[in-house]
């Protein structure tokens, strides 16, 4: 029969244990040594701006539905040919002599069909969010 005044089996230590502490109880006075008291001060502010953030965040319905959104196979690949299309843009821009000007690059620039797929993309993009726009106004989300 056991009481409750009886102690519980001690957990068994062995010298890996110890030594695994020993090493904490060391790196934890080397960081005490390393900061000075503004770091400490920073820190805390840095940590306690990260915090606030992170709150208001989490509360924000269209930053969350972003990230669910985010979330999907087809927009993280949707997001790699962005950034892809950002590089090589950033590239060509840079080697490329500049825009001539006028209404005839206009209409050569216009001829490019990489150039009409491009400004397609942006269309599509920019009806699809009027139409949510409307839509949410209209619903008043």
């Amino acid at each position: 029969m056991s009481t409750q005044t009886e102690t519980p089996n001690p957990i068994p230590v062995n010298d890996s244990d110890l030594q695994r502490l020993a090493e904490l109880a060391h790196l934890v006075t080397s960081a005490q040594d390393a900061l000075t008291d503004d770091m400490v001060t920073r820190l805390a502010s840095a940590f306690s701006e990260g915090i606030n953030l992170l709150d208001r965040l989490t509360r924000n319905e269209g930053f969350t539905h972003l990230l669910r959104e985010m979330d999907r196979p087809v927009n993280q690949r949707f997001l790699v040919c962005l950034s892809n299309a950002f590089t090589h843009a950033s590239r060509e821009l840079a080697t490329a002599p500049p825009a001539s000007g006028g209404i005839g690059g206009l209409i050569k620039l216009l001829s490019d069909p990489g150039v009409q797929e491009g400004l397609r993309l942006v269309s599509v993009i920019a009806a699809r969010m009027a139409q949510s726009l409307r839509d949410i106004h209209r619903k008043g989300l």
